[in-house]
């Protein structure tokens, strides 16, 4: 799968997010290290802390199937430049890697690629916890 035919995927989550309070749509699909896509959009709430982004409800679908290795993230929304994770999505996402590549696009056809690890360069990981702090 390449970069656009997952944006394209992302693109017709899209359709389906169920966003009444901000009109803000957003789609996303994950691409599996088997090559199993999961796609998802955003869930908003009358209590807009409820909320859920289209990459946290895309990720939790594939987790809650069983999948755990992930290559790549399209995150799609309308706007000027390519849809950026939120700051909760990139630590979402860093729980299952920092090669993760994170293709970001717009309505408009433009998208940026980067790895998880250069969005969210200090992660708070697994190897954090397990540390032994002086």
């Amino acid at each position: 799968m390449d970069d656009n035919g997952l944006i394209e995927i992302a693109n017709q989550a899209r359709s389906k997010a169920y966003a009444p309070y901000s009109g803000f749509r957003v789609g996303a699909a994950l691409l599996c290290e088997d090559g199993t896509i999961f796609s998802g959009a955003n869930v908003e709430n009358a209590v807009y802390g409820l909320s859920l982004c289209a990459e946290r409800v895309t990720i939790s679908k594939a987790v809650s199937n069983g999948y755990r290795s992930f290559k790549a993230l399209a995150i799609i929304a309308e706007g000027e430049a390519p849809c950026p994770p939120c700051g909760a999505c990139r630590q979402f996402l860093s729980e299952f890697g920092a090669e993760i590549d994170v293709i970001m696009a717009n309505s408009n056809g433009d998208f940026k690629k980067a790895k998880i690890k250069e969005l969210l360069p200090f992660a708070f990981t697994s190897e954090r916890l397990s540390s032994k702090q002086g």
